[in-house]
């Protein structure tokens, strides 16, 4: 079988109608131009890795989860605190003797002063979630201290304690996030597990189901008790509270018991 010629392995790739009509330059332009298509898309794909993939570590440690050498796990709450939500959720960890975790936007928080104290009140962890919600990526650092500095003055007034763990809306970090969380003594949480109870069709069994399908020790579930930084009368979080009591029961069936992620960085 005869070898291909040079000009054929420079046009490998290239559609033949278009290397019968299109001159030299023409066609090196064009492999140029797949070399920088090709290398965008990887540029992207990158990104995208090193800021939206919860497991990611590429801008900075994160705790995705804890350790596996005991068999603890930890309940996670973002976008509170919202009545009647929160409210109900902490009934249910009260009549369960559960701690968890609430990452709250401070927002709702300056909403709902009162359950706020009443999350600290109950010993539950306080984690800040910013103050109004936002896409972190393309922000300017100015304006993620702004969301994050804030949140800390709301929580702080209210409890006496700055918080010491940060978890980013939709999990989304951004250059320029970790020297900030760095600077102010706090830890990014992310998630290994969740009830994916933003999806509107999962019903209470299936959020149940899909928090407990792939528990381990260290697991950290990702549930809400609110949406972004809605008001109550627009965020319907009653599937989440009527899958809660399963998914406690299931995983202690399982034989894991239930502590709070700052356990789990301690």
């Amino acid at each position: 079988m005869a070898s291909p010629s040079p000009g054929e392995h420079r046009n490998r790739g290239v559609p033949s109608f278009l290397t019968a009509t299109l001159g030299h330059e023409q066609l090196m332009l064009l492999t140029i131009l797949e070399i920088v298509a090709a290398g965008v898309i990887a540029l992207g794909c990158a990104l995208y890795y090193a800021c939206a993939v919860v497991t990611s570590q590429t801008l900075g440690r994160s705790l995705v989860h804890g350790p596996a050498d005991r068999r603890a796990i930890a309940l996670t709450f973002d976008d509170g605190p919202t009545t009647p939500f929160t409210e109900q959720i902490l009934d249910t960890l009260h009549k369960h003797n559960v701690p968890a975790t609430f990452f709250v936007c401070g927002k709702n928080v300056e909403r709902h002063p009162d359950t706020l104290r009443r999350i600290h009140a109950e010993k539950h962890s306080i984690g800040n979630h910013t103050y109004s919600h936002p896409f972190l990526c393309v922000k300017r650092q100015g304006r993620i201290a702004e969301e994050i500095d804030r949140t800390q003055a709301v929580i702080e007034g209210l409890t006496g304690r700055r918080p010491k763990i940060f978890r980013p809306p939709f999990g989304i970090r951004w250059f320029g996030l970790f020297p900030l969380l760095r600077e102010r003594g706090i830890e990014d949480v992310q998630w290994s597990d969740a009830g994916f109870d933003w999806i509107n069709r999962n019903s209470p069994a299936e959020i149940a189901r899909l928090a407990l399908r792939r528990l381990r020790p260290g697991s950290v579930i990702l549930l809400h008790d609110g949406h972004d930084t809605l008001p109550a009368g627009r965020c319907d979080r009653s599937r989440t509270v009527a899958a809660l009591p399963a998914i406690i029961e299931g995983a202690r069936k399982a034989g894991f018991s239930f502590v709070s992620v700052e356990d789990f960085i301690s």
